[in-house]
Formats: structure tokens, C-alpha cells, sequence
């Protein structure tokens, strides 16, 4: 389909969703929500998709927050759906089946932040600028940003940036567990392709078996998270990709991964 607010490229297995409204230094509105949602959904249906990167256009923000103008004269009821509406798209991310990564530049502040933090891997550049700030408009984050910050960062700085509204550099991110990697803004782009890259060369059923482990296991009790590696891992073993991936190891060549 035709995106206005997005623009979608394909790399080999790499698929890259890009918010698409610079002038709006990339602000989520309602629009742009429902055809990332969309976008995401295309992705996860598309064997030919094996990972996706998610950014936002220019240079200046990856998402600088929600349309702060389309949010201003909204009544409750309003409110309500457009927050299930931003938690359905991030759902819909973290639960993709397929590594996502989200390559940060700029701004990512309140539903940037948020949609980054949907996404399983994070690389930022060095000048990247985090931050959950809608304390500073009479408002609390509506994305999951609560939920999603507290599991990666804790009480302490969940509590500290989501009360204080502050921003945080990106290094100080890392720190926290918010991002996975902080590089130069000249290498954003190359490292991360070479990511990407990598994640769309694993063995498909593998990753979204870790996926699901880690998410939907590290949400209950250790014992019921150890029963559901167990059961993933065997069911790993009805797959001709992991005939593969042994057979390779034992033959010293490079597993070529089919997703069956």
C-alpha cells in the first residue's frame, strides 16, 4: 500500500520501516500509529522478511513524541483510544516473531522513546537524546512507557525519568540498559545494517523461539519461564533448520537457514 507518513525499503532479508515526517520532527499522530501498525503487521506476514529496522527520517529526531497539536483538544474517551491505540502498534512490535531494531538519532522523547523501547535491539548515535517528559505537559506516558522502561531500567530510573521529565544522553541511556549500543554518528548506518544483517542470517524459527522466551517466559514465575524454554527448544527439533544448523557445524561450513 501507499504510506503517507512512512517510507518502506527492502534490503535482502532487511526490511526498514522509516517515519516519514521530518517537518514534524517524525511526532506520532494518529495516522502515522495506524499505518505503522500496518507496516509491521506487512512485515510479519512476508517470509521474505527476516529482520526490520525501524528509524525516523532526517536527522534531527527518530521520534521526537506524540502530535502534541492532534492531542490538545482531545476529550477523555479520546485519549483512551488513541493510548490503546499506540499500545496496540507497540505490542504489535515487541511481538513481532522477527528481530526488530531501532536505529536512534536525535531526538526519542515520550512515544519516540516508547516505540523504541517496543523494539527488541536499540543502537543510538553518540548526539541522541532520550526522555519520558509528558510530566511536563499535565500528562503520564501513554505508550507503555511506565512498563516497558521499568523491565529495562529499573524502579529508580523509571521513577526518576518519568517524574522529573528529564532528558538523558545517550551514553547515560546505555547505562541504564535503555540501548545496546551507542556509536558515532558517522557509523550509525553501517553498524546498524551489519546487525540487521546479521539477525536476518539466523535461523528464523530460532529467533522468534527467543523471542517468545524472553518476552512472553520473563513475564511469569521462573519455573513456568524454564518450562517454556524447554518446550520451545524441543520443538526446535522438528525443524530442518536446525538439521541444518548441526549438520553444519559438523560439515565446518556456513548454515544456510530456511525458516522450516
Amino acid at each position: 500500500m501507499a504510506y503517507r507518513n512512512l517510507a518502506i525499503e527492502q534490503r535482502g532479508a532487511v526490511r526498514t520501516i522509516t517515519v516519514n515526517r521530518p517537518d514534524k520532527l517524525n511526532a506520532l499522530n494518529r495516522d502515522t500509529l495506524n499505518e505503522l501498525t500496518i507496516a509491521f503487521g506487512q512485515a510479519a506476514q512476508d517470509d521474505a522478511v527476516r529482520a526490520v529496522v525501524l528509524t525516523g527520517a532526517g536527522d534531527k529526531a527518530f521520534v521526537a513524541g506524540a502530535d502534541i497539536a492532534e492531542m490538545h483538544a482531545y476529550t477523555p474517551a479520546q485519549a483512551q483510544a488513541f493510548s490503546r491505540a499506540g499500545q496496540r502498534l507497540m505490542s504489535t512490535i515487541e511481538r513481532l516473531g522477527k528481530p526488530v531494531v531501532a536505529r536512534i538519532q536525535g531526538f526519542a522523547l515520550g512515544g519516540g522513546m516508547e516505540l523504541a523501547m517496543a523494539c527488541h535491539l536499540r543502537v543510538a548515535g553518540e548526539k541522541a537524546k532520550f526522555g519520558q517528559p509528558e510530566i511536563n505537559l499535565g500528562l503520564i506516558p501513554g505508550f507503555g512507557g511506565t512498563q516497558r522502561l521499568l523491565r529495562l531500567a529499573g524502579r529508580s530510573a523509571t521513577l526518576e525519568l518519568c517524574l522529573t521529565g528529564a532528558m538523558i544522553s545517550a551514553s547515560r541511556a546505555y547505562e541504564l540498559g535503555i540501548v545496546n549500543r551507542v556509536v558515532a554518528p558517522e557509523a550509525l548506518d553501517e553498524t546498524v545494517n551489519a546487525l540487521a544483517d546479521q539477525l536476518a542470517a539466523a535461523a528464523p524459527l530460532a529467533a522468534a523461539g527467543i523471542l517468545d522466551a524472553v518476552l512472553q517466559g520473563g513475564e511469569t514465575a521462573l519455573d513456568q519461564g524454564l518450562e517454556f524454554e524447554t518446550q520451545t527448544f524441543a520443538l526446535m527439533f522438528a525443524s530442518q533448520d536446525m538439521r541444518e544448523g548441526t549438520s553444519a557445524f559438523l560439515e565446518k561450513r556456513k548454515a544456510a537457514f530456511r525458516g522450516a
